[in-house]
């Protein structure tokens, strides 16, 4: 007989508290592993982590888009992300870079008019950030329509370029082709000016940063040059619709001497940030923001806050630029530094998929626990229910003799098994019905052997 000092000893209070946490750490242990991983799952394939380091191509050396490109890397090196900005040839090889797989370039400056019949199916917009105004320069006076210069030389631009590709879709529409009677010369910027200057060209198609003040300035006051007003405007906008409607007032060249003296119409394509599709949401966001502080305030051809603008052209804008330009930076980003906000903004996005996982997690644990702790005792009743239909089978003395070492064995186990103090009374109903069982094999065999 066991000391009863020895049942309340810490030890045994001990033995049954290694029990219940070794049950729960079975039970519990796979499941809070389960969840873990299925967690680090989604975080690594529906949300991962912004990157460190993204590439931009931009443009050439002596364009507005280089410039631009420089100060978007500063305002995402203040949120500790690298921008590397490529030099181009222009919006052209921006493009090409963009669609190439084996090109790791994951946003570029792009002029609008240069992706027709092209798949652009991959790319999205985070939105337009400035006009890229089409200038006609010409020699003479009251020419109004392109279709006034078929038969003549024309710049257009460099090959490969742009301004080029414009230049012929705005020439097409007015029936001048190449190979016909029109002179199409490959000269652009600076180089095509001076050509109209000295009589080489007799128009000029100038676009984006070829298209500056000063140029226009210092080409409207040479004798016997003028710009095309664009008369028939709406129309091209409607005929493309990529291009915009530009005005130029009277003075906005210069105020002093009113040039133009007139309302000049314009019309021309906007820059826009295109991005391949697999851009993080928290870049976006960022290039987003650099725009507004880079192309936001007011200038030459644009009013305080027209740009960046959602505006969709030739790409599809970006869900979650739509977001950003609605609502703004998230709760997160705003009051956060931008790593933080990143960890948050990706704990709350997988909130909701882990309660899912987790509540039905919670709701099936504490069942499976309580099946494995009265397991331990379940498994001993077939035991038992084999002996008791032994002896009530009225077996001979040897056989009840083995069925009671059988019980024995039995009753040695089950003392032996820890069992969580919360499961105890099972544990204290399997001995009663061991010794109910005893009681039966020596009842049925005490009136035998008195007899």
């Amino acid at each position: 007989m066991s000391d009863p000092h020895e049942q309340n000893s810490p030890h045994r209070r001990y033995g049954h508290a290694v029990a219940e946490w070794h049950d729960h750490i079975l039970v519990w242990g796979p499941a809070a592993l389960l969840c873990a991983l299925a967690v680090g799952l989604f975080i690594w394939l529906v949300d991962p982590a912004p990157p460190k380091v993204i590439v931009m191509s931009a443009g050439p050396k002596d364009s507005t888009l280089l410039p631009a490109a420089e100060a978007y890397r500063e305002i995402l090196a203040r949120n500790g992300i690298t921008l590397k900005v490529l030099t181009s040839a222009g919006s052209v090889q921006n493009l090409q870079r963009l669609l190439d797989p084996k090109q790791h370039v994951d946003v570029a400056l792009v002029q609008g008019g240069i992706a027709q019949g092209v798949d652009t199916s991959s790319l999205m917009s985070l939105g337009s950030v400035f006009y890229a105004p089409v200038v006609v320069f010409y020699r003479g006076h009251g020419m109004d329509r392109l279709s006034q210069f078929a038969g003549k030389r024309i710049a257009i631009g460099r090959e490969g370029s742009g301004t080029r590709l414009l230049s012929l879709a705005l020439l097409g529409a007015n029936g001048i082709e190449p190979g016909g009677t029109t002179t199409l010369l490959p000269s652009d910027g600076a180089e095509a000016a001076r050509q109209v200057v000295t009589g080489q060209a007799d128009a000029a198609i100038v676009n984006g940063d070829s298209a500056t003040r000063a140029m226009m300035l210092r080409l409207l006051q040479v004798p016997g040059v003028s710009v095309l007003d664009f008369s028939e405007a709406a129309a091209y906008t409607r005929r493309f619709p990529y291009l915009n409607e530009i005005d130029l007032p009277p003075g906005l060249l210069d105020l002093g001497h009113k040039i133009p003296p007139d309302t000049v119409h314009l019309i021309g394509p906007t820059v826009e940030i295109v991005a391949r599709s697999t851009l993080h949401p928290a870049i976006s966001d960022l290039l987003i923001e650099a725009a507004q502080q880079v192309h936001g305030t007011a200038g030459l051809l644009q009013h305080a806050g027209e740009f960046p603008s959602p505006i969709a052209h030739e790409y599809r804008i970006s869900e979650d630029a739509i977001r950003y330009y609605r609502s703004g930076k998230s709760f997160f980003y705003r009051n956060l530094p931008f790593w933080l906000a990143s960890l948050a903004d990706r704990l709350l996005v997988i909130l909701l998929p882990a309660l899912v996982l987790l509540v039905p997690a919670l709701r099936t644990i504490p069942a499976l626990y309580r099946w494995r702790v009265r397991s331990r005792i379940y498994r001993w009743y077939g035991s038992l229910i084999a002996i008791e239909r032994g002896a009530l089978a009225k077996a001979s003395g040897e056989e009840r003799d083995a069925l009671l070492k059988e019980l024995d064995h039995i009753e040695e186990g089950i003392n032996r098994m820890k069992m969580p103090l919360a499961h105890a009374d099972a544990f204290y109903v399997l001995r009663e019905h061991v010794g109910f069982v005893r009681s039966r094999l020596t009842g049925e065999r005490r009136p035998a052997s008195n007899a």
